[in-house]
């Protein structure tokens, strides 16, 4: 039996688990190994229905996803409370991302409903859904096949108190998304573990081409080439990931791939600058090995900051799609174009 159930409610519709709204060690735990990316996919708990306290037939529904994280925040949130809670399979997802796949809906609630017996335990009643699920979920439907009042909650767990508190009454400040900087630093280090399988492809591909040559492979230059150009596209990845959503409100341009580019530009032109024949001429880097820099750094940037859009709330399902369509284009040619060019002044300056 998980830690979080302490026991159970006896209801019509048979035993019903009755979850702590205290969080332990292995829950904070489990926050920070979701931050980093670590079991992400098998973080989850089992759709049903759950209660927290002693609820009754008067007691609000709350909604919400089986992504553990999410479920814990919610039960943390509803301490001193006696309140139902419906958990719908969203294969692990978060509410906000479930909704935009599709997984999130109003068939998949009224199917966990139907599963859970609840029209056993209340015969109506009011149901609660996270705001965030309202790209995805067609409340009226909800309501008409249920027979429970449905309406949308605050954005924030947090408010969920105040929220039922005023009887159901949202403010304006409980509608706003906020995604301030320190929103912005708590997914950074999802971005940065995911773009680790595209990083040491990269740098091995490097290490091969810098030490290849017509007379075999020298292992010498391979390691001279990974130490020139590797913290180059290191750092074009650290930027993509990292920078640009830290300073997303004032990189120029309305598009992420834009913000990644002009944020990649940023960090290769002060390398280019330093390593050009007229400031170090001992030691410079040919005009393959400058464009090379260039268009790999800037668009690597794009690309991880284009990967970023999924993880905002500024943008719809549609929007994202739309970008894509149109960035992913010269992301790829800037790749291989940039990637030649390196490859080529390697050839024409194996020494670097």
């Amino acid at each position: 039996m998980p830690h979080w159930i302490t026991g159970y409610l006896e209801t019509p519709a048979g035993k019903v688990p009755r979850v702590s709204s205290r969080l332990k060690t292995r829950d904070i735990l489990g926050f920070w190994r979701m931050r980093w990316k670590i079991g992400r996919m098998n973080y989850k708990v089992q759709p049903g229905l759950y209660t927290v306290g002693e609820p009754g037939a008067a007691s609000p529904v709350l909604v919400s996803a089986n992504y553990k994280m999410s479920f814990d925040i919610l039960r943390r949130a509803m301490a001193g409370y006696d309140v139902w809670l419906l958990v719908v399979d969203t294969r692990g997802v978060n509410v906000w991302c479930a909704s935009g796949k599709g997984t999130f809906c109003a068939g998949e609630i009224l199917r966990c409903l139907s599963a859970s017996r609840l029209d056993k335990v209340l015969s109506k009643g009011t149901m609660v859904l996270p705001q965030l699920c309202g790209t995805g979920v067609e409340r009226l439907e909800v309501q008409k096949q249920s027979g429970f009042r449905v309406v949308f909650g605050p954005v924030r767990a947090k408010d969920l108190p105040a929220f039922l508190d005023r009887g159901m009454q949202a403010t304006p400040a409980m509608r706003q998304v906020h995604f301030g900087l320190v929103d912005r630093l708590v997914l950074t280090p999802a971005e940065l573990v995911w773009s680790l399988k595209y990083l040491f492809p990269m740098l091995f591909l490097l290490f091969v081409l810098g030490g290849a040559s017509r007379s075999g492979f020298s292992l010498p230059q391979a390691f001279q080439g990974l130490s020139t150009f590797g913290p180059a596209l290191a750092g074009a990845v650290l930027t993509g990931t990292v920078v640009t959503p830290v300073l997303l409100p004032w990189v120029p341009g309305r598009s992420f791939s834009a913000k990644g580019c002009l944020a990649g530009l940023a960090w290769a032109l002060p390398l280019v600058l330093s390593r050009t024949s007229f400031l170090v001429p001992q030691n410079s880097w040919n005009v393959f090995e400058l464009a090379g820099v260039l268009l790999l750094s800037s668009a690597i940037s794009a690309f991880f900051a284009l990967n970023f859009t999924g993880s905002t709330p500024f943008t719809s399902v549609s929007a994202v799609r739309k970008e894509v369509r149109g960035a992913l284009p010269f992301i790829v040619a800037s790749v291989i174009i940039g990637g030649a060019a390196l490859a080529l002044g390697l050839k024409i300056h194996p020494t670097v």
